[in-house]
């Protein structure tokens, strides 16, 4: 009996470790099938030409200052608005939570809207039309992220006053997202149409704006946040069993949950200060792969990271190709793919 039970335990881990592969090697190849994508044609041989010194200018240009940093950003991105989910989703044990849902992605974008109109930044007003207007660049994203601050400080002072319960800081999440979205209304009524209509494209969320500043930044958060998350694997695997059993071990429920949503919040609030919101990665994903693995937090997280990295990917290369030349911000993909997901995911499992 004992040998059985231990064969299907290594058959499960052999199976989440193949999982984790196969999605690896297909956000590898994802990264080549980008780099060759678009409206101006690169081919394979050439990318190769590039990376050893060789090539032509223009296509040196595209590859390595616009194909290449957006497609970083993306798996970047992905990783951190997953891991973010997966984390949130465990600690709260309830699988409705997400930067998203949590209010932290509105309240981003209220602080942004608030920069485009009240501190002078401007945005682009369509990039398909090419109306590039002076901008001070980290504007938007300074209010961004300090609007995501000011979300999150509002979360954790509604937890530390009421010591507020699972349910409390869902719906808090709900409040937040209502009372931001209520301050954009407000800023987008005193804003002019140029300043009406940049606020609508940072919205809809958009990698375009990545470069090589803003990759080192995001992969400064990103990897000291997948090792905490990585080593915390067990804190998470006795919270989602319940308070009693977590602190029964050794866990401290409360203090586990609050460092986490902190770590998750700074890590939503540095993908959408840059990127705008991007709805849905940090709440279907960890769906998708717990399909695969189980509610096993090793390999829940790392599986996450990669298959978010891989699912963003996608979907800005379905943006970039999809209607060529023109570029379809990367928002409306993710908001296009991950609704009808999210609703057969959960249509199955109350099927099943």
């Amino acid at each position: 009996m004992n040998k059985d039970i231990l064969l299907q335990y290594k058959k499960y881990r052999s199976g989440n470790r193949r999982f984790v592969l196969v999605v690896l090697v297909l956000l590898l190849a994802l990264c080549f099938i980008a780099l060759l994508a678009g409206s101006h044609r690169i081919g394979g041989r050439e990318i190769i030409r590039l990376f050893q010194g060789e090539g032509m200018e223009i296509n040196r240009q595209i590859t390595l200052n616009l194909r290449l940093p957006r497609i970083l950003a993306a798996i970047l991105t992905g990783a951190l608005l997953s891991l973010a989910g997966v984390i949130m989703q465990t600690v709260l044990r309830n699988p409705l939570a997400s930067p998203y849902t949590l209010g932290i992605s509105n309240a981003a974008a209220c602080g942004a809207a608030f920069g485009i109109v009240f501190l002078g930044a401007n945005a682009p007003l369509l990039r398909s039309s090419q109306l590039l207007a002076p901008i001070a660049p980290y504007t938007v994203t300074a209010s961004a992220f300090i609007g995501s601050l000011i979300g999150l400080t509002i979360i954790l002072s509604i937890i530390r006053l009421k010591q507020a319960s699972v349910e409390t800081i869902i719906l808090s999440g709900i409040v937040i997202n209502a009372l931001f979205g209520a301050g954009i209304a407000v800023v987008q009524y005193l804003a002019d149409n140029a300043q009406l209509a940049s606020i609508v494209f940072w919205n809809f969320g958009d990698l375009g704006r990545s470069d090589w500043h803003k990759l080192i930044f995001l992969a400064a958060v990103t990897l000291p946040a997948f090792l905490y998350f990585y080593l915390k694997r067990w804190d998470y695997k006795a919270l989602s069993a319940g308070d009693e059993y977590a602190q029964s071990i050794g866990v401290a429920p409360q203090r586990t949950r609050i460092t986490s949503l902190v770590i998750t919040s700074l890590c939503t609030a540095a993908a959408v200060s840059f990127f705008g919101v991007i709805a849905f990665v940090g709440l279907v994903v960890p769906h998708i792969v717990r399909k695969f693995t189980g509610a096993n937090e090793e390999f829940l997280i790392i599986g996450s990271a990669v298959f978010g990295s891989m699912f963003l990917l996608l979907c800005d290369t379905v943006a970039r190709t999809v209607i060529a030349p023109v570029i379809l911000p990367v928002g409306i993909l993710t908001s296009f793919i991950g609704v009808p997901l999210f609703l057969f995911l959960l249509i199955r499992k109350k099927t099943t």
